[in-house]
């Protein structure tokens, strides 16, 4: 029997800017119709951030993530995944609020502080939609994404223990991996793990195919045979990266996120459009795509009807 495909989609974000594309999901109806068409594409988790509707900045209002939640859970059965890494604007209570809130079955974790600079996307721009964008993305130039171990331990305790949530760890750099074994010979986090490597993010490590290699020999040194990981490449990396993700027996991350594009030059016009991608991609190499009673089971999630939203 062929392997299954677990495919995240990360529908909007907080690294992406309004201007940078007219098809970037902001207002909540947004999110929820590119959540639902992604989950239709052959998504099983979808991870979700949420944006001021009035102007696109990111936003961490448990409200606003209260109004898409909802209609996501009645018109599918994805596993919604919230984000705790919010916007470099953001404190760490800021950051965790929706997911104190809400409950959900997964939220994303992030390893480490790290520098994580956007601010190069200024090079490639000149007219911006909201004066609130420009600023956002030089301030990337001095920005510290702040995730000490006592970040990482409030919310393993608050989420983990508190509400059942279980983790999508984002490993920005193979120190990270050694963070997250910290917490696992301490006790504070369980098998299975779902480790997202993140490549080429500017302060993490870079997209090259050995770097991959090499993080996915870390983890297997570290975590043996009781992990699953996924494999989120920036930008042009988005599609490279996944196959040789799909080639080396990992799962994928797309999405707008992490990637605008479906091609050289070409912007993508919904988050379902990368999912069909990294689909075609998955089913060219004989590979099975995950339901997300499949990503339930082998992530060993609280399951949908046990989240109120």
């Amino acid at each position: 029997m062929a392997r299954s495909v677990i495919i995240t989609c990360a529908v909007t974000g907080s690294v992406h800017t309004p201007s940078m594309s007219p098809h970037l999901p902001v207002t909540p109806d947004e999110i929820a119709e590119h959540a639902i068409g992604a989950a239709e594409a052959g998504a099983s988790i979808l991870h979700l951030h949420a944006r001021d509707p009035a102007d696109g900045r990111p936003s961490p209002d448990p409200d606003l993530f209260g109004v898409f939640l909802p209609r996501i859970k009645q018109a599918c059965d994805a596993v919604v995944n919230v984000t705790t890494g919010g916007g470099a604007t953001m404190t760490v209570e800021e950051r965790m609020a929706a997911a104190l809130t809400h409950a959900p079955e997964m939220c994303s974790l992030n390893m480490g502080t790290m520098n994580f600079g956007l601010f190069p996307a200024l090079d490639r721009m000149r007219d911006f939609r909201h004066d609130w964008e420009e600023p956002f993305l030089e301030s990337t130039r001095d920005f510290i994404f702040k995730n000490t171990f006592r970040d990482i331990e409030t919310a393993l305790d608050r989420l983990g223990t508190g509400l059942g949530v279980r983790f999508e760890f984002e490993c920005y750099d193979v120190g990270h991996l050694y963070t997250l074994k910290h917490f696992v010979d301490r006790g504070l986090v369980r098998a299975p793990f779902f480790i997202q490597f993140v490549l080429g993010v500017l302060g993490g490590i870079g997209p090259e195919r050995e770097n991959l290699v090499f993080m996915k020999q870390t983890a297997d040194r570290l975590f043996g045979s009781e992990y699953e990981f996924s494999v989120l490449g920036a930008g042009r990396h988005q599609m490279p990266l996944a196959a040789v993700s799909l080639s080396m027996g990992g799962n994928v991350r797309v999405g707008l996120e992490d990637s605008l594009t479906i091609g050289p030059g070409k912007l993508a016009e919904t988050n379902a459009d990368q999912v069909r991608q990294v689909r075609k991609i998955a089913e060219g190499l004989s590979l099975d795509i995950a339901t997300p009673e499949e990503a339930r089971r082998r992530l060993d999630l609280k399951g949908g009807d046990r989240v109120a939203f």
